[in-house]
């Protein structure tokens, strides 16, 4: 399978997959699916912490198809909310190398990434024991201890943008 990346309206990527999936031909429907990676991250408000549930790659939607046909090509980008294509939309092409395997990351670990388990070393440097940071330390850019976030930079056709991941400290490994 292929995985094509659409630009839309960021905060509106669930109404675009809803509508996108109306606007394809039945025929097609069960060739494709729509990959909406999302993280858990609390937040404290008022002095409570609430956790909510954000994208991890805010106004991106994947689509996981065979090939990405003038039929859906059409459909999707008629589609209410929809920018682009990426690379670029006159010429879509599916993820490949590290833009791949970033992806395949969030997919192997379901619809919602929870919190990473971490344990920091006597040198003040962090390991993950399990969750979404898991072989991703070499991404991290910065920690926040006080909110138990992970500053982490990720890749998506040579651009870069950062994202927060929560994380858990473990008293032991």
């Amino acid at each position: 399978m292929n995985y094509f990346v659409l630009q839309v309206k960021t905060g509106d990527e669930d109404t675009f997959i809803k509508r996108a999936l109306v606007c394809t031909p039945c025929s097609l429907r069960e060739n494709i699916q729509f990959i909406f990676p999302q993280r858990k991250l609390p937040r404290r408000k008022d002095g409570k912490v609430i956790t909510g549930i954000e994208p991890v790659f805010p106004g991106y939607i994947f689509l996981e198809a065979e090939e990405l046909n003038d039929q859906l090509y059409w459909c999707f980008r008629t589609t209410p909310g929809f920018y682009r294509f990426l690379p670029e939309s006159k010429n879509p092409l599916p993820l490949a190398g590290r833009d791949l395997a970033t992806l395949k990351h969030f997919v192997r670990l379901g619809g919602i990434a929870d919190s990473s388990k971490v344990v920091f070393d006597e040198n003040s440097r962090i390991k993950v024991l399990q969750g979404p940071l898991k072989g991703m330390e070499g991404r991290i850019v910065k920690v926040d201890r006080r909110k138990g976030r992970a500053k982490v930079k990720l890749d998506m056709y040579e651009e870069s943008f950062l994202i927060d991941f929560a994380f858990e400290i473990m008293e032991h490994e």
